[in-house]
C-alpha cells in the first residue's frame, strides 16, 4: 500500500517522514523543502509475528511494507499551480490513502506560512485544494465520457451521469468518496482517481510530550468520516536516530508515549480494511502478509506466490495465539488447535496458514 503525507508547509510532513523511515529527508524552517517527494518502505511491525517466530524457532522474521511518500507541502490555489501545486497534486493521485499531517503546535522558531496557527483553518485549505483539483478533473473528464456516450455505450452512459453527479457534490464541498460509481460503470473511479476519494488519517503535529489529540482535530476527523492519531514530528524524528535503548530512556525522561508512531502506521494500515495473516516454519522465515478483509485462502496463498495459489490444495491454519500458547505445530495438532480448510475459506486477521499445493 502506498500512503502520501500531506499538509501545509512546515506543518511537520518531512520531520514525520524521517521519523517512519530514519531516511533523513531534508527538513527545513521554509516552504517548499521537499521538491521531489522522498519514497521509503517502512516495516509493518507487529508483535504477534514475533511471537510466532520465537515459539516455533524461525530464522528471520520478515515484515509486511507501507511505502511511504513525502509530497511537498500545498498552499492555497495549489489546485491552480500556486507554490508548487500541480505536480504534487499528482503525486497524491498515486497513492491508495493520504497521511493528512496538521500543525497543533505553538513553536514560534517554526513560520507558519499565514502567519498563524490554526488547525482546523489548515485542514480546511488541504482539503479545499483537493476537492477543487478533483472539480477540475471531473469536469475535464465528463466531456470526453459525454463524446462515448453518444455512441450509445451502456459503461459510458452510466459514467456521464456518475460524473454530473459528482460534479455537483464536488461543487457543493463533498469529497468523491459520497458518490460511489454505478455498477454499470465499476471502473468509473479509478479512471478518474479522484483524491478525495482516498481515505484519509489525520495526523497532529503536538508538542513535545503531549500525545492527546485535539479535540477540534478529533471533531473534524470524524465529521470527514476518517480518524486521528497525535505525533510529535520534531521529537519522533529525534528519537528514530538513537539506537533502541537511547531512545526508551529519553521517551522515559520527555514522558513521550512510546506506540505513537506504532499507532500511526497501525492506523495507515488499516485505511484500506487491511488484515495481516503469516507464514512460519520451524528453522525458516516467519512473514507477515496484508490482505483485503474477507480474502480466501486461496487468495491469500496467491500473495505468497502466484504459482502457490495457482495449485491450491489446501491450507493447514491456525490463530497466532494457539501456536504460541501450543509451542509449535505438532503441539497444535495434539490439541486439535491446527485445523484443514479449503480454497474459499475466509482467512482471519492474525491467522497462520501453511499452504499445501501442486507445483
Amino acid at each position: 500500500m502506498k500512503v502520501g503525507i500531506v499538509g501545509m508547509p512546515n506543518a511537520g510532513k518531512s520531520s514525520l517522514f524521517n521519523a517512519l523511515t530514519s531516511a533523513g529527508a531534508e527538513a527545513a524552517n521554509y516552504p517548499f523543502t521537499t521538491v521531489e517527494p522522498n519514497v521509503a518502505i517502512v516495516p509493518v511491525r507487529d508483535a504477534r509475528l514475533d511471537a510466532i517466530a520465537e515459539a516455533i524457532g524461525s530464522s528471520e522474521i520478515t515484515y509486511d511494507t507501507l511505502e511511504v511518500h513525502d509530497i511537498a507541502g500545498l498552499v492555497r490555489g495549489a489546485h491552480e499551480g500556486e507554490g508548487l501545486g500541480n505536480q504534487f497534486l499528482a503525486n497524491i493521485r498515486e497513492t491508495d490513502a493520504i497521511l493528512h499531517v496538521v500543525r497543533a503546535h505553538d513553536d514560534d522558531n517554526v513560520i507558519h506560512p499565514d502567519g498563524r496557527v490554526d488547525p482546523i483553518a489548515d485542514l480546511e485549505t488541504i482539503e479545499a485544494e483537493l476537492l477543487y483539483a478533483d472539480l477540475e478533473q471531473a469536469e475535464r473528464r465528463v466531456e470526453r465520457v459525454r463524446r462515448q456516450a453518444k455512441s450509445g455505450d451502456s459503461a459510458a452512459i452510466a459514467e456521464e451521469a456518475w460524473l454530473r453527479e459528482l460534479v455537483e457534490a464536488l461543487g457543493a464541498g463533498r469529497p468523491a468518496r459520497s458518490v460511489p460509481p454505478p455498477a454499470a460503470a465499476p471502473d468509473a473511479m479509478r479512471n478518474l482517481q479522484p483524491l478525495t476519494s482516498k481515505p484519509v488519517l489525520f495526523v497532529a503535529n503536538v508538542s513535545e510530550g503531549d500525545g492527546a489529540i485535539p479535540d477540534a482535530v478529533a471533531e473534524y476527523a470524524a465529521a470527514a468520516g476518517g480518524s486521528a492519531v497525535a505525533v510529535s514530528s520534531r521529537v519522533e524524528a529525534e528519537l528514530a536516530e538513537l539506537d533502541p535503548e537511547d531512545a526508551a530512556a529519553m521517551r522515559a525522561e520527555m514522558g513521550v508515549e512510546d506506540d505513537a508512531l506504532e499507532a500511526l502506521v497501525k492506523g495507515a494500515f488499516e485505511l484500506l480494511d487491511l488484515i495481516s495473516f503469516f507464514t512460519a516454519g520451524e528453522a525458516k522465515e516467519a512473514r507477515g502478509y496484508a490482505i483485503p478483509r474477507g480474502t480466501s485462502a486461496q487468495g491469500a496463498a496467491g500473495k505468497i506466490h502466484t504459482d502457490i495459489g495457482r495449485g491450491f490444495v489446501r491450507a493447514e491454519i491456525i490463530g497466532w495465539r494457539e501456536l504460541v500458547d501450543a509451542g509449535g505445530y505438532s503441539q497444535a495438532r495434539e490439541r486439535g488447535t491446527l485445523r484443514i480448510e479449503g480454497r474459499d475459506y475466509a482467512i482471519a486477521d492474525g491467522e497462520v496458514m501453511t499452504v499445501r499445493f501442486t507445483p
